[in-house]
């Protein structure tokens, strides 16, 4: 893996050669660590700010009201906040949409899912999905998408207890799949749980290619950043191994490619169904400061080649996601206390196909 690795990373001086093959547009800028961004068939934009704010970009433009500002419980402390966001597939009929953030109870830090219903561009919360999942000042998780099936997948991190990550009794360090009401699939790995897969140590992206194969991306502790793909009920490894390292305590699924002794910290991640970028899977990176581009196989079940753009041009990467006229959308996370902001820091960042 280190030999196929460092010929990846001497790539990136092929790239300085290379045409970037989009236009970029800054599209919104001067906000609050815009941490998920999810896109409804108006194409609108919604997205969140870590700092509990949902906000709608509406015919290219931003709309400087709010959905909803969090009210307490919420807390945005550390990495935890308002994190992912995903549109109900029947939004434009039902107005619901999901998030997930944190808060506090009894002096203990948690993390929820819930679901928000909008009224008159007013959002209310109108259910709690699943809720006591275990929170800290690190390693929060926090992406949430709706899958193929039409369940919600959520990324949760193992709260800064390595331990509970190997724990079949805890939601931390997991990939979890309910129901859109909140109720447990009867399909799932474990009978009347939520846990779809276990041994993640901060997972922040989620995405599917176009034969319905699951990634994850998975932050590692000193560099071995992973990206994996998701089986049901196995196990990614952590605390036990991270990268390829092996272990005769449990089985456990080596990662589709990592980052090696380079630290990537990738974030969102996306699979591209047309475009320059098609049939690649990309991903932000916040360390890194730039954007993965990885060539996959036919069935997307090994890596090709990887790219790396816009390296340092944005600072921190946190989202990235494509919308259906091929563009791609990008946050930027340089207000979350780890970058250094300029003054229209954040920004979202539109990059239009050539």
């Amino acid at each position: 893996m280190k030999k196929k690795l460092n010929k990846f990373l001497n790539k990136k001086i092929v790239n300085k050669l290379r045409q970037f093959p989009f236009e970029i547009e800054v599209i919104a800028e001067n906000l609050y660590v815009p941490w998920a961004i999810d896109i409804s068939d108006a194409s609108d934009l919604y997205f969140t700010e870590r700092s509990g704010s949902i906000r709608v970009i509406e015919d290219g433009k931003l709309n400087p009201q709010p959905l909803i500002t969090l009210p307490a419980p919420f807390i945005s402390q550390g990495e935890g906040g308002l994190m992912g966001i995903a549109l109900d597939p029947n939004y434009s009929q039902n107005n619901y949409l999901y998030v997930m953030h944190t808060y506090m109870e009894d002096n203990q830090i948690y993390n929820r899912v819930v679901r928000l219903v909008i009224n008159e561009n007013t959002a209310s919360i109108d259910r709690v999905l699943i809720d006591k999942i275990p929170g800290g000042q690190i390693h929060n998780g926090g992406r949430i998408k709706i899958g193929p099936d039409k369940n919600l997948y959520i990324t949760t991190g193992d709260a800064g207890n390595s331990a509970l990550s190997q724990d079949p009794t805890s939601t931390a360090g997991k990939i979890l799949r309910i129901r859109l009401d909140g109720s447990i699939p009867d399909d799932n790995p474990i009978v009347n749980s939520p846990i779809y897969s276990l041994g993640h140590r901060n997972p922040q992206g989620l995405a599917w290619n176009s034969n319905n194969v699951l990634y994850a991306t998975d932050h590692g502790q000193s560099a071995h950043d992973e990206i994996n793909i998701i089986q049901p009920g196995a196990n990614y490894g952590w605390p036990l191994v991270q990268g390829d390292e092996e272990t005769s305590e449990v089985t456990t699924q080596k990662p589709l490619i990592h980052s090696g002794e380079e630290t990537w910290a990738p974030s969102g991640i996306t699979f591209v169904n047309q475009g320059p970028w098609q049939g690649n899977l990309l991903v932000a990176n916040l360390r890194g400061q730039q954007l993965l581009d990885i060539s996959l196989n036919d069935n997307g079940t090994s890596v090709n080649n990887i790219e790396f753009w816009l390296r340092n041009q944005y600072g921190r990467l946190r989202e990235v996601i494509q919308s259906k006229d091929g563009s791609i959308y990008i946050s930027t996370s340089n207000r979350d206390g780890r970058g250094n902001p300029d003054l229209t820091d954040d920004k979202i960042i539109r990059l239009i196909p050539k």
